[in-house]
């Protein structure tokens, strides 16, 4: 097994919060494999880099010898999480959940190891738990401790509904720990007040508490707001490898060294290389071409990773684009960038809003030479954008921001 001093460099990398590191050295010192635990409520049918961010982070303690438990909240899901919330999320169907399961099952073997993985439903300690034993569990939460929560609070001072079964969630989530016997748990920065449930009650059944392990929420390709599919800011880890490519290298040079920190697999020295020849010189392009084909190959194949690169360089570096237009400067008052729809009809490229949309519906538009039909897609701030739509309309843009009025 890896020495206790490399586990723990590895670990912190990326992370934003260990708590309590000194439980964590005594846990590693006992020389024997821990139990790590990472939950995935199945609420969207595709996982995208966002939500590898954890995943990687498995991957890294199984490497060490350490057992991973990939926990599918198909039981929470139906509660549905309260976190960043500021009004009760809807709930999903039971069908629903399981569909959106399945899909994880497919997805996270592309990264980790089948072998070496437990994947474990909490509906099958949740779902049948009777009601005495869930007003025992309730029993070692206050309401008061509830209302702590950063959400739950706002919302309780704006006199916005909460409903007694978002209280649920938090209990649900940290029993799963009691039943797994977590000695460490995973989550964003968003679910800390979740994780330190689990940590509470587990010692209220006597159970060591498990050790937590925040991640920061991987921004999207705007480089403003979270990965998210509503957004239209993500990497799906189900898409075509062209349009992985090109969503990767659509991304600011600058977000690319977050990229690298939370989804590469690269040591940090050698992600510390790359920074010190671009210092001296090197194109940022051809180093975030190196990022592309790392991502795009742990989906799809080294193969399918080059094929993407050819194509990509095929339709930029060999000019297949037109490259005589005029620039067109668009200003986005928002710093999430310049709406897709806006920008089509800003440029002249479609007459409204209405026609931009069934432009997109037709899967007439493409970014870069890239087909997209993502009515919600979003051109990030300071970037360079060539717009189509059909074979023969182009319009050249840069998003630029400006301030809002006061």
């Amino acid at each position: 097994m890896v020495s206790m001093q490399q586990q723990l460099e590895e670990i912190r990398r990326g992370s934003v919060e260990l708590l309590l590191e000194a439980e964590l050295h005594k846990k590693l010192a006992r020389g024997k494999p821990l139990r790590i635990k990472a939950g995935f409520d199945p609420t969207a049918p595709d996982l995208h880099l966002g939500h590898t961010v954890l995943i990687n982070k498995l991957r890294q303690f199984q490497q060490f010898g350490h057992e991973v438990i990939f926990l599918i909240g198909d039981f929470t899901g139906l509660i549905g999480d309260p976190t960043g919330r500021n009004a009760t999320r809807p709930r999903l169907t039971p069908e629903d959940v399981q569909t959106n399961a399945r899909t994880y099952q497919e997805q996270i073997f592309k990264i980790l190891d089948p072998s070496r993985t437990l994947i474990e439903f909490n509906s099958r300690w949740l779902s049948n738990m009777p009601l005495p034993k869930f007003v025992e569990v309730a029993a070692q939460y206050t309401v008061a401790r509830m209302l702590e929560r950063d959400d739950f609070a706002k919302r309780y001072k704006s006199n916005q509904p909460i409903s007694v079964h978002e209280f649920f969630y938090p209990l649900a989530q940290g029993y799963d720990s009691v039943a797994l016997k977590a000695d460490v748990e995973l989550g964003g920065t968003d679910q800390k007040f979740n994780l330190l449930v689990g940590r509470q009650l587990q010692e209220s059944y006597g159970q060591e508490p498990q050790c937590v392990l925040t991640m920061p929420l991987l921004e999207g390709l705007d480089g403003v707001n979270k990965m998210s599919k509503s957004l239209g800011n993500y990497v799906g880890i189900a898409e075509a490898p062209d349009a992985q490519f090109g969503k990767i290298m659509s991304i600011s040079d600058e977000l690319m060294w977050r990229y690298f920190e939370l989804l590469s697999f690269r040591s940090l020295g050698d992600i510390a290389v790359l920074r010190a020849a671009i210092a001296d010189g090197r194109n940022p392009r051809d180093v975030k071409f190196e990022l592309a084909r790392e991502l795009v190959g742990r989906f799809h194949g080294a193969a399918a990773a080059e094929q993407a690169q050819a194509e990509f360089i095929a339709r930029f570096s060999q000019k297949s684009l037109p490259t005589d237009l005029p620039l067109q400067v668009l200003a986005a008052v928002d710093a999430g960038g310049e709406g897709l729809v806006a920008a089509l009809k800003a440029t002249g490229l479609a007459a409204s809003n209405s026609e931009a949309v069934r432009k997109l519906a037709e899967g007439a538009v493409r970014i870069d030479g890239e087909k997209v039909q993502d009515r919600a897609r979003r051109l990030s701030v300071g970037s360079e954008h060539t717009l189509q739509i059909g074979a023969r309309r182009f319009a050249r843009v840069k998003i630029v921001k400006i301030e809002k009025p006061r």
